[in-house]
Parts: structure tokens; sequence; C-alpha cells
């Protein structure tokens, strides 16, 4: 029990892929997504991406019935998508259930079908053009926020500790001239400091120095502190 409990309080792990496919660029992708390796694994993944488009039609079934109904409009087309038998139950169904109550559920079912699983967040630098920053969205139906930040608006990048709650956290930082406040790297996540110096280090190398070399992956499988 204390084993499930810890489960869904703990932060969930974070995973730090870098690929360089040049001296000058370099990428660092921070994310909590689940890689699976191994066959169930995989199988399983896409079982619940089927499942999960299954319900979000059905509950668009339900809706657009619920709406024929109300409106006195036929239901002719229920019969070549879910079959005659199928038909009238549903029917059935969407008039004995008020708007009310259908509406808030279709809503919170269909939030639940389109959101993202995970956060990732991206660091890319450019040797000579800048950096740019990356967080994914939270649902799949909306895109990525990234900013783009010139070299020649860059005057730092460096790792620094703040309160977040109770407890100190680090944080990767660019210092943007003209600006008051820093750009915080991967602000969602906030990594590990051990994550943070490696992009630091590779990031700081690949605008100002060289390059890192052959690509690496760090993996964070204990939750964090």
């Amino acid at each position: 029990m204390l084993a499930l409990i810890q489960s869904f309080t703990s932060p969930p792990s974070q995973r730090l892929s870098v690929v360089q496919p040049a001296s000058s660029t370099i990428s660092f992708v921070v994310s909590t997504r689940t890689v699976s390796k191994t066959v169930p694994a995989v199988v399983s993944h896409y079982i619940s991406i089927l499942v999960r488009i299954l319900v979000g039609a059905l509950t668009l079934v339900g809706l657009w019935t619920k709406w024929c109904v109300s409106s006195g409009k036929a239901t002719t087309q229920l019969s070549w998508s879910l079959g005659r038998a199928m038909e009238p139950w549903v029917v059935r169904v969407a008039e004995g259930v008020q708007w009310r109550y259908l509406a808030p559920g279709a809503l919170l079912v269909l939030w639940l079908v389109v959101k993202r699983r995970y956060t990732e967040e991206t660091l890319l630098a450019i040797r000579g053009l800048g950096l740019q920053t990356s967080t994914s969205s939270p649902t799949y139906l909306t895109t990525a926020s990234t900013r783009f930040i010139p070299t020649t608006s860059i005057q730092d990048i460096f790792i620094h500790e703040a309160f977040k709650g109770f407890e100190v956290r680090f944080y990767l930082a660019i210092v943007v001239k003209g600006e008051q406040d820093v750009v915080v790297v991967f602000p969602t996540l906030l990594p590990r400091r051990a994550i943070l110096e490696d992009v630091w280090r590779g990031a700081r190398a690949c605008l100002y120095e060289g390059g890192m070399g052959k690509d690496v992956e760090y993996s964070e499988d204990t939750p964090q502190e």
C-alpha cells in the first residue's frame, strides 16, 4: 500500500536525451515520457492509444446523438456507423440522459483523451545563431510553446538555486540583454542539478567553444528528492 501511495505522490522520473548532429548544433530534451523497451510495453502503448481514440469517438457520437434527439432530427447515420441493432439502444440512452449531466461528463472525458500524459522540454543550441527553448503543450491539440534567443542577446547562462515551497531547487537560466527577468530553461520540469550541469556544459561548449562529441543519454531512475 505504501509503495502504491508513493507511486502517485512522487514526481515522475526524468530522462535527458542529448543529440548532436553536428559540432555547431546540439539538442537537449528532458522528458517524463516512459520509454517502451519490451514487446509487451510497446503493445500496451499502442493499445492505450487505440482505446483513447475509441473512447473519444464514442463520446462525440453520444453528444451528436443527444443533439439530434433534442432537436428532433433523424439519427439514421447511426445505423451504418454502429449497426442497426445498436441504434435504438444509443438513442434510448441519449434520451434518458439530461444535458446538464451529459455535457460536463463528455467534456471531462474528451479532455482526458486529448491530455498529454508526459511533459517534454527542449533546449536547442546553434553556434552563431542562438538558443531555442521549447515546452510541450498539455494536450495533443495545441502546439509547443517556443522562444528563440539570438546569440547577440545572450549575456550569460548559469545554474542558480531558488526556493520552491519549502525546498531548494536548482534551475538553468539565460540572461537576456535588455530584460530584467531571466529566461528559465525547463521551467515546468526543473530537472535535478546533475542534468542541469550536463546541459550547461554542453550548451556553452556548443555556443562558445566546441562540440561534445558522441550522442549521450542520461536517465534519472529515482524520483527527485
